[in-house]
């Protein structure tokens, strides 16, 4: 699955995958605003009293709101029309919002040492103290150079090429390639060439903006960026970490188990030459640019007998005469049969489904809200296969999530917290089960697979869902060692890789030097999309799925439960969608499944059949690596 991000605009990444957004000094471009001084608290717009700080929030929600319309505006050209001038355009808004970000964040650390705070400021002033992104110091020019080199590094990911027996080919169609090509040396080169040409020219930037943003973050109170990232999780820093760590030792044996048997089964089709029976996987062979999910492979590792599911998804659609626009409205249809109004006209005429011939996109889906209330739209360049399919769900899930909560107030437009933004389109997408493909008449029930093909539905959710939790879990602790400097610039690629084989137990096709920048050919490290997010939604959607699944008394096995069409779980849901950010993610959390803790072990519960099938696989095999 192409993983998804909600947009919204303005340095604060209030409900956004990157607000960053910037561009190169381009020749004739309007000057950006001056960066702020830094604020002291005689420098704070009202007195620091509890009044004075009441007064500040509604100032800097009413501010921020309306920079958020147009700005929204500026950043979609960018990202659906990249030329110098989008640019230019993205650079400007995008400095003022970084600066405004910056002043507001120092003003908000003043205010909220003020005694006697009511609950809903004291939440908010936290709120604005830690929801950038990348904080630029209060240095003249900082903020415009911060947003220089952040938009840089967007714009060549946006350009970035690949190649294919010699011939060039766009991102989007290297990831495509990478699902369906079986010769290593084919998939060696479009790997090869895609994190050489895409992430090399990057280095240098990165670098920079790492400082840069450092520098920012220590302003604001923070040890380093990766500290001021973890801080916004209704939680110390320290015990985030502590949180994530547990989660991942829940599901560690999962992924082990899953590790072996795969590994296995590519030294069984390419033999020891390419991938060796021990030791780590080689990275390309599991049909994924970045090894992050497996499930393009299934068919070099379905089992025998019961692998083959009883059905192609990317088939059915094909019959059905499905095009990229009739996706979009089947994963709408899952949404408005739980209850919810459907999305507004606007969404099919401004969004991008499919890749614009005539100009350079960044194709990385996302979903956008651009004014806060009902312009809801995607951006995609959507094929007609599988991966799109439960993509579009996903990516929904994003939409009706903002919809939701616009009547917040502007410092509560965000999920409980950015996991659950990528938890609910995740669990929504849970439900593309053969139950569910029957009821809106892309499948046979004739045709249903029978329960001796359980294990190979469960393998086939497991090659994604469980193969995706090591990759999650990693690309933040990069980032957090690259913030807090225990993974120095001098050795990026190094610790990148490390991390690598370390938690997901693969390596790269060939040698890697620190020439290279390999963390940079995927999007969120240039887009700087802190992607915690994306391994606590792994675990949220689970609990979530499975508080639905209960709530619409499903009495099957857990993997093949559909509450299509169930209103209940809707309204509940709706119940916690519509809280935005405005409690702590465990009530939000306690709202729909009665918990107040993320707990692995839904997803163990799911995939309890598989594991026991997979130890049975993997008995006398040296696991591990």
């Amino acid at each position: 699955m192409k993983f998804a991000c909600s947009v919204s605009f303005a340095a604060l990444a209030l409900a956004g995958c990157a607000t960053n957004v910037s561009a190169p000094t381009v020749e004739g471009a309007p000057a950006p605003a001056a960066a702020p001084a830094a604020a002291s608290s005689d420098a704070l717009p009202y007195p620091a009293t509890p009044d004075g700080a009441r007064q500040f929030i509604a100032d800097v929600e009413k501010d921020l709101f309306e920079l958020s319309v147009i700005g929204g505006r500026a950043q979609w050209v960018n990202a659906t029309y990249i030329t110098d001038d989008t640019d230019a355009l993205a650079a400007y808004f995008g400095t003022i919002g970084t600066e405004k970000g910056v002043k507001y964040a120092k003003q908000a650390a003043e205010y909220a040492k003020v005694a006697g705070l009511d609950p809903d400021t004291a939440r908010k002033l936290n709120i604005l103290r830690g929801a950038l992104v990348l904080a630029a110091p209060s240095t003249p020019g900082a903020a415009a150079q911060l947003n220089d080199i952040t938009t840089r590094l967007q714009s060549t990911y946006g350009k970035g090429r690949a190649s294919l027996d010699g011939k060039t080919i766009t991102g989007d169609e290297a990831e495509e390639r990478m699902g369906t090509l079986r010769d290593p040396a084919k998939t060696k080169e479009v790997w090869t060439s895609w994190h050489t040409n895409v992430g090399r020219p990057m280095r240098g930037d990165y670098t920079q903006m790492v400082e840069i943003a450092n520098q920012g973050a220590k302003e604001l109170g923070y040890a380093d960026t990766g500290a001021m990232w973890r801080s916004q999780y209704d939680m110390t820093p320290e015990e985030f970490s502590a949180m994530y760590d547990r989660l991942w030792a829940e599901m560690k044996p999962l992924y082990d188990q899953l590790h072996c048997y795969t590994r296995t089964k590519l030294n069984q089709k390419y033999g020891e030459a390419v991938q060796p029976k021990t030791g780590p996987i080689r990275a390309d062979l599991l049909g994924n640019m970045w090894a992050q999910e497996w499930g393009n492979i299934y068919d070099v590792v379905a089992p025998k007998g019961s692998g083959d599911i009883g059905y192609n998804l990317e088939d059915l659609l094909k019959a059905k005469g499905y095009t990229p626009v009739e996706m979009v409205k089947a994963g709408e249809r899952f949404y408005t049969s739980l209850g919810f109004a459907p999305l507004p006209d606007s969404f099919w005429t401004r969004s991008q489904i499919t890749r614009p011939r005539d100009r350079e996109v960044i194709c990385h889906a996302s979903a956008w809200d651009l004014n806060n209330v009902d312009d809801l739209r995607i951006k995609m360049c959507t094929r007609v296969n599988a991966d799109d399919f439960v993509t579009i769900h996903h990516e929904l899930g994003h939409n009706f999530y903002q919809r939701a909560y616009n009547k917040q107030p502007y410092l509560y437009l965000n999920g409980a917290n950015d996991g659950f933004h990528e938890a609910i389109g995740d669990f929504i997408a849970l439900s593309v089960t053969p139950e569910y493909l029957v009821q809106i008449g892309l499948l046979d029930r004739s045709k249903v697979p029978s329960a001796d093909k359980d294990i190979g539905l469960l393998l086939r959710q497991a090659m994604d869902k469980v193969a995706f939790l090591p990759f999650g879990l990693l690309v933040d602790k990069w980032r957090w060692g690259v913030f807090d400097g225990s993974i120095p610039s001098t050795g990026y690629e190094k610790g990148w890789t490390d991390l690598r084989q370390q938690y997901q137990g693969i390596v790269p096709p060939v040698e890697r030097t620190e020439a290279d920048f390999d963390p940079g050919a995927k999007f969120h490290i240039p887009g700087n999309t802190p992607y915690a997010r994306y391994f606590l939604a792994r675990i949220l959607q689970f609990q979530f799925y499975k508080a639905a699944c209960d709530m619409s008394g499903w009495k099957g096995p857990l993997h093949r439960c559909s509450f299509y069409g169930n209103k209940e779980v809707g309204q509940r849901l709706n119940q916690m969608l519509a809280m935005g950010a405005s409690h702590p993610w465990p009530d939000a959390l306690q709202a729909f499944t009665g918990s107040r803790e993320m707990s692995g072990k839904p997803m163990l519960e799911y995939f309890a059949p598989l594991q026991r099938w997979l130890e049975e696989q993997n008995r006398g095999k040296q696991c591990g690596w």
